[in-house]
């Protein structure tokens, strides 16, 4: 099976005080709770604001220059992700679908390069 990374959106400005309540606390449980029994889920995790991330940038020949806030500015932030185990790009669009409705937020469905089981070591297939 193919891993595929189902990437949540959130736009600049984003509240969760705000824009969340317990409707849809429930609805991203009941997601989670269905893509556990389902045995598509392996990982799944929230990120905080981009304002508390830290950049590193480096140049040939220099140690790495490390910046506050977020690599890129953006529209749109990375807020959180799901990994998944699914058959076919169809099968993780279909929980992608299931994720934009229960978050309200846009997603992203992109498959993971292939990695040979038990390899640890970075490969060609395998590489970010």
């Amino acid at each position: 099976m193919t891993q595929y990374l189902v990437a949540l959106y959130h736009p600049q400005g984003y509240d969760a005080s705000v824009s969340e309540d317990s409707e849809m606390d429930r609805d991203i449980d009941v997601l989670n709770e269905e893509m556990v029994a389902k045995g598509v889920r392996v990982f799944v995790g929230g990120l905080q604001s981009p304002g508390l991330a830290k950049s590193l940038r480096v140049k040939a020949g220099t140690k790495p220059l490390i910046t506050d806030g977020p690599y890129i500015e953006t529209k749109e932030y990375l807020a959180g992700f799901w990994v998944l185990e699914a058959a076919d790009m169809d099968e993780a669009m279909e929980w992608g679908r299931k994720a934009s409705i229960a978050c309200r937020a846009p997603v992203e469905v992109r498959p993971f390069h292939w990695v040979p089981q038990g390899n640890s070591s970075r490969s060609e297939a395998g590489r970010v």
